[in-house]
């Protein structure tokens, strides 16, 4: 990702448990809280749960979704910090609402963590809106953060 060098495009593309390597790395490079292959293969072999993979010539991002009856809810999402601020999170929160749509969902639940003020400007701008608190939700190394629970209905899907 070296700025005036042409990108290759974006491509999104369900995860699975071929991906469990890339997922990890990319979910280490995200978070302080990694989450190991064995880890996300548990959660990607829970019924209703659904990954997928932004990649270029490289792994970009991902997001993990559970969709249950009629609602959904983003598990994780990260971009790698070398790709952010180019459209990817916003790229995979739009596939996820599709495919929790596609699943039936009629809403879309997520939480992030108070501090993310980037995240936060992003879900609100595709129109999630809080409806809640957790306290003290995110884990840090020397301290926790609260957590904002955000919600979004889902548009009905014509076809």
């Amino acid at each position: 990702m070296s700025p005036g060098v042409p990108s290759p495009p974006v491509t999104i593309r369900p995860a699975g448990s071929f991906d469990l390597a890339l997922l990890a790395v990319l979910h280490a490079a995200c978070f302080e809280e990694r989450w190991d292959e064995a880890a996300l293969a548990s959660l990607l072999a829970m019924p209703g749960v659904h990954g997928l993979l932004a990649e270029a010539a490289e792994p970009l991002g991902f997001v993990l979704l559970r969709v249950a009856a009629d609602e959904a809810e983003i598990i994780s999402i990260g971009v790698h910090p070398a790709a952010r601020r180019l459209g990817i999170g916003r790229r995979l929160l739009k596939a996820a609402e599709a495919a929790a749509a596609a699943a039936g969902a009629e809403r879309l639940f997520l939480e992030v963590a108070a501090d993310n003020f980037q995240a936060l400007g992003l879900y609100s701008a595709l129109g999630f809106t809080e409806i809640g608190r957790r306290a003290k939700y995110y884990r840090r190394i020397e301290s926790a953060m609260d957590a904002h629970v955000l919600a979004k209905k889902i548009p009905l899907r014509q076809g």
